[in-house]
This record gives C-alpha cells, sequence and structure tokens, in this order.
C-alpha cells in the first residue's frame, strides 16, 4: 500500500482545525439543553478547543520531518 503525499497549504490547515472547532461547538448545544446556564459556555469553550486540537496530529504529518 503505498503512502499519498497530500499537498496542504496552511490556510486549508486553519479551516480544518476551525471546521473541527466547529464541530465541537455543535456537539456543545447539543448538551446545552441539560448544563447548567453557568457552565454552558465553559463546555462550549471546551469542545472548541478539543477540535481545535485534534488537528495538531495532521499538522505534525503534513509540516514534520517525516515528509
Amino acid at each position: 500500500m503505498s503512502k499519498k503525499h497530500l499537498s496542504v497549504t496552511l490556510p486549508e490547515l486553519m479551516l480544518v482545525a476551525v471546521t473541527r472547532g466547529a464541530i465541537g461547538v455543535g456537539a456543545g448545544l447539543l448538551l446545552a439543553e441539560r448544563l447548567q446556564p453557568r457552565r454552558r459556555k465553559a463546555v462550549g469553550r471546551l469542545l472548541f478547543v478539543a477540535g481545535l486540537l485534534s488537528t495538531i496530529p495532521i499538522a505534525l504529518r503534513l509540516f514534520g520531518k517525516d515528509r
């Protein structure tokens, strides 16, 4: 099985990161009904950051030394 070379630019990677963050916020909105109002914002931020951080392995693979 051959390894495909992906040509991804930094703006494209940033778009992926923000999209993953938005998906985290969407998951947070699904949970919002069950949370206390003062905890909703914190959970939303946490899920957004988790979505952004999930892009780090992709960035390391694309821009790392193993290219």
